[in-house]
């Protein structure tokens, strides 16, 4: 548990903002927020959380935002227990940004206890595959015609990696 967070903007989303850990973390999950915001739906204020002090959890993934290493996406639409709310070319993307993100973030739709808007860093502090991500994601803000908004998550060799981090995960 954490109180060391930071309120972080949304890039594409007017107005809204999510307390997270600062540095890669927050690269890392705002890069989801961001993609998420540009190919499944425009995002609005309060329909992202982020970091809280509240330990009433209803799974066990959920304590990753006490620790401010988890985003919920709209999680009024997609609550614990639920799956199948997103469709299924949406379902897709998400799909192509956990590829993007190499396995160092993991998605509630694959857990037990479903929660398709929840998304954490699922690799242990100082891990460098986290480091390694987001300095791939900062280089693709730099670059013209790079990272979210040019992305084809449609593309053969995209969804053969997503699906193979699909595989992997739901193993885990």
């Amino acid at each position: 548990m954490t109180s060391e967070v930071h309120k972080h903007r949304v890039e594409g989303a007017e107005q809204v903002t999510v307390p997270l850990l600062a540095g890669d973390v927050a690269t890392v999950l705002l890069f989801v927020a961001r993609r998420f915001n540009y190919e499944i739906a425009t995002l609005h204020a309060d329909e992202v959380t982020g970091h809280t002090m509240d330990r009433a959890v209803s799974a066990r993934y959920e304590s990753n935002y006490l620790s401010g290493t988890a985003i919920a996406i709209r999680p009024v639409l997609y609550p614990a227990g639920s799956k199948e709310g997103l469709f299924p070319h949406e379902t897709v993307v998400v799909r192509d940004i956990l590829a993007d993100c190499e396995g160092v973030v993991r998605w509630g739709g694959d857990e037990k206890v479903p929660k398709e808007s929840h998304f954490h860093i699922d690799v242990r502090p100082g891990d460098e595959r986290l480091a390694t991500i987001a300095r791939k994601f900062e280089q693709w803000d730099r670059t013209p015609g790079a990272g979210p908004g040019t992305i084809n998550p449609f593309a053969p060799e995209r969804q053969r990696a997503a699906k193979a981090l699909e595989r992997r995960q739901r193993a885990a």
